[in-house]
């Protein structure tokens, strides 16, 4: 399997000055190549497409520029750009699972930059990642990168690291909005078998409380409200503010750092949740969460875009997949909330501020969350109860509204 592992890096002036004009050239060779593809009926091929603006365009008064750099991010490029039509049509006609992939679009100067070295346009040697026409720069190695590479103490001497055959193939370098720089290598890793301390867990996620566990365990979500108020605060801001202005820009990337730290803590909350979920079960259970209609909710779209749900998910399959565990995700149609846990008795549904409910049936107390959560891990490991049986064997009810004290035993918002 593929992993990615990313590092942080501090160029100096005149490298920044050179990453710049890379990145540039990269910008601007893609979108020579969108414009061409937009023009044309047919798509052109990856080696028509660098002939026209790489090649020739060298050649040209208003393009000569574009030798100051190396030829192989700005052929990368094309590549990504080829690499994209094809995920767009796939989407289209339905190949590409997940939600549809739109058409590429013309790249901008104010967003994310990034150029891409395959072999030959990098190399690694002891400390520092030679790149060509920028030079060596030294990454924060915040961790060992597999294939044969080692992590060196501050205290030793510089080594130079020789390239494995599983070693990375290409490096990505990458200006955020925040102007930080990283270094991104995709490498191939091998699976790891640690045996895990339970059988299996559902997941019940929610906002205030981020993840339910079967077992009982809850992890709260951090607070974003303080960082969300500044950024709203200083949109507002920018939208007065006059374009191509050194006030506006300096406005953007106050609102890129903020941002920035969002992510970061985000990142780092599911990154530690995922791992200590994905280390101690061997069988995962999530159920398919709807994200795109809930977000539709103007009262809880914004603090659902802030959880990550997705993420999450994403996270737990890609660790499941390293440590062999089993990643399952229900049907979003299952009704995990108005079935009991204990009985399998189905009481309806109930509205959003009801936390905690009695069943009927057997009298047992549930919260909502916790007793989603193990109706998640039953389905999800196929030791669902049989709802229908019980249903004949107890009363139906009528869906629990807040008005019922004998069904509801807390009501309080999430």
């Amino acid at each position: 399997m593929k992993a990615r592992y990313q590092y942080r890096f501090y160029p100096t002036d005149q490298q920044q000055q050179s990453l710049a004009q890379l990145f540039g050239c990269v910008r601007v060779v893609w979108n020579d190549a969108l414009a061409i593809c937009k023009q044309k009926e047919l798509l052109p091929s990856n080696n028509d497409l660098q002939k026209l603006v790489i090649t020739q365009a060298k050649k040209t008064v208003e393009r000569e520029w574009l030798s100051v750099v190396s030829n192989i991010p700005l052929q990368q490029s094309v590549a990504d750009l080829g690499v994209a039509y094809k995920n767009y049509f796939d989407s289209l006609k339905g190949k590409r699972k997940g939600k549809k992939v739109g058409k590429p679009k013309f790249k901008k100067k104010t967003n994310q930059q990034s150029a891409r070295f395959r072999i030959g346009g990098f190399s690694i040697k002891g400390h520092e990642v030679y790149l060509t026409k920028i030079g060596n720069v030294k990454p924060i190695w915040s961790r060992d990168l597999p294939s044969g590479f080692t992590s060196f103490d501050s205290t030793e001497t510089a080594k130079t690291r020789t390239c494995s055959p599983s070693s990375p193939t290409s490096v990505t370098v990458i200006k955020d909005c925040a102007n930080r720089y990283f270094l991104s290598f995709v490498v191939e890793i091998d699976p790891v078998c640690i045996d895990a301390k339970n059988q299996s867990i559902g997941i019940d996620l929610g906002i205030k409380t981020f993840a339910v566990m079967s077992n009982g365990e809850k992890a709260e979500s951090p607070d974003y409200s303080r960082l969300d108020k500044r950024i709203r605060k200083l949109q507002k801001k920018l939208a007065s503010l006059p374009k191509d202005t050194k006030r506006r820009n300096r406005t953007r990337i106050k609102i890129a750092k903020l941002h920035n730290q969002i992510t970061d803590t985000r990142k780092d909350f599911l990154h530690k949740l995922s791992t200590k979920v994905v280390s101690e079960n061997q069988a995962i259970v999530l159920e398919d969460l709807n994200v795109s209609g809930m977000v539709k909710n103007r009262k809880l779209s914004r603090a659902i875009s802030l959880q990550g749900w997705r993420e999450f998910r994403t996270l737990c399959e890609g660790k499941s997949e390293k440590l062999n565990r089993d990643f399952h995700v229900i049907s979003r149609w299952e009704p995990t909330s108005q079935i009991c846990s204990e009985c399998g008795y189905k009481w309806g549904k109930l509205d959003l501020k009801i936390r905690s409910v009695q069943c009927l049936n057997c009298r047992t107390e549930h919260d909502r969350d916790e007793n989603a959560a193990k109706n998640i891990n039953k389905v999800g490991i196929g030791h669902c109860h049989d709802s229908k049986r019980t249903q004949r064997e107890g009363k139906t009810g009528t869906p629990a509204h807040l008005s019922e004290v004998s069904r509801i035993t807390e009501a309080s918002a999430r």
